[in-house]
C-alpha cells in the first residue's frame, strides 16, 4: 500500500507526549513508520518511540539539553505542549506556551530542517482573533531570543499573577508566530500550520471545566458534537498538516471544533473570544482575586488529594513499623 502520508522513516519530534494530543499523535505516527522522538516533563513509556527524552520547556537550559539528544535532522515538529493556566502562574504558563516554541524554532529548526520538513504548533480556538488584536503581543513576535522574550514577559504581568489570561494571549501570539514563519519559510519549502482545538477529553479537561463554569458550560462550546473530542481526533488532523497529504496547505490556523466557529459566524452561538485579553488591569488585586474565586474548586480538590495521599503514606508507613516490631520478635 502506498505510504501517502509520507511518515516511514521520517524524523518526527513530539512535545507534550506523554498524555492527550501529543500521546495520541505520537502512537499515530509509530504506527505510520515514523522515527519518534518525545519529549515531556512527565517521564513515561511509550512503545515503539526512538527515544522519550525527559525536558522542562521552562526552562531554556532544559530545552538545550533536550535537543542535544534529538537528530540534526528533523523532518517533522509537533509542538503539541501546552497549559491552561489555572494550575499555573503567567510566567511558566506563557513560556511552555509560547516562549518554548519559538526558541525551539529559532534555535534548532529553522537550522535542522531542509525541503519539504514541517511544522506544525496547537494553539487553541481560544486564540482567535489573533489578528485583530496582534498588538497586544508584538514585544513577544518582535523579540528574537530566549532573553528578550523573557523580558518583556515581566513587563506583561506580575510574578504572582495567575496563568489564565496568558493562555488565550499565547495562543493568539503562537498562531500570529506561525503566520509569519509559514510566509518565511516558504521559498525553502518548510510548510508551517497550527491546530486550533475545541474542547477535548485530556488531562487539562477538569482545568478548562472549571474555567469554563462547570461540565455543562464546556460541552457548550463543542458545536454539533455535544460531547468533547477525544485526544485522536485531535491528533489525526495534526498528523494530517504534517504530512505529504497536506503538501500545499501552509500558515493554516486549522479550527477542530465541531462548528463552535462556524456557528459563531452564523450568529447561533454568542461570541465569547472577540475581546482583548492582554490588558494590564488583569494584573490588579480585585481582577486576580475574582479569578482565584473561580479557581477555588480546583484548590479544594488539590487540597483533598494532598490529604488522601498524607494518610496513605501515614498508612503505609504505620504497616511497615508494625511489619518491623513483628520481624523483630
Amino acid at each position: 500500500m502506498k505510504d501517502y502520508f509520507g511518515y516511514k522513516k521520517k524524523i518526527c519530534v513530539v512535545t507534550g507526549a506523554a498524555s492527550g494530543i501529543g500521546k495520541a499523535t505520537v502512537e499515530l505516527l509509530v504506527e505510520l513508520g515514523a522515527e519518534v522522538y518525545a519529549l515531556d516533563i512527565t517521564k513515561t513509556e511509550l512503545n515503539g518511540v526512538k527515544k522519550f527524552i525527559e525536558v522542562d520547556l521552562n526552562k531554556k537550559e532544559s530545552i538545550d539539553d533536550a535537543m542535544k539528544e534529538v537528530p540534526s535532522h528533523i523532518d517533522s515538529f509537533f509542538g503539541v505542549a501546552g497549559l491552561s493556566g489555572a494550575r499555573t502562574n503567567y510566567y511558566q504558563t506563557f513560556t511552555v506556551n509560547y516562549i518554548a516554541n519559538k526558541y525551539i524554532t529559532e534555535e534548532y529548526l529553522k537550522k535542522r530542517m531542509s525541503y519539504g520538513g514541517s511544522i506544525a504548533y496547537v494553539t487553541s480556538t481560544g486564540g482567535l482573533y489573533w489578528d485583530k488584536y496582534s498588538f497586544e503581543f508584538d514585544r513577544f513576535t518582535a523579540a528574537k531570543t530566549w532573553d528578550e522574550m523573557i523580558n518583556a514577559l515581566h513587563t506583561q504581568a506580575n510574578k504572582s499573577t495567575l496563568g489564565m489570561m496568558a493562555y488565550p494571549l499565547s495562543k493568539r501570539a503562537l498562531n500570529y508566530y506561525m503566520s509569519k514563519l509559514a510566509i518565511e519559510l516558504g521559498p525553502q519549502k518548510i510548510r508551517v500550520n497550527a491546530l486550533l482545538p475545541g474542547s477535548t477529553d485530556t488531562g487539562m479537561k477538569e482545568e478548562f471545566e472549571v474555567e469554563a463554569g462547570g461540565i455543562d458550560a464546556l460541552v457548550a462550546e463543542t458545536g454539533t458534537a455535544n460531547r468533547l473530542a477525544t485526544p485522536e481526533e485531535m491528533a489525526k488532523p495534526l498528523i494530517f498538516l504534517n504530512s505529504e497529504m497536506a503538501s500545499f496547505i501552509t500558515g493554516l490556523p486549522l479550527i477542530v471544533d465541531a462548528g463552535t466557529n462556524a456557528m459563531v459566524k452564523l450568529k447561533l452561538k454568542k461570541d465569547r473570544m472577540n475581546m482583548r485579553v492582554g490588558l494590564k488591569l488583569f494584573n490588579l488585586s480585585f481582577v486576580q482575586n475574582q479569578l482565584a474565586k473561580q479557581l477555588e474548586p480546583l484548590n479544594k480538590e488539590k487540597k483533598k488529594t494532598e490529604q488522601t495521599t498524607q494518610k496513605t503514606d501515614k498508612t503505609d508507613t504505620k504497616k511497615e513499623t508494625e511489619k518491623n516490631d513483628v520481624e523483630i520478635l
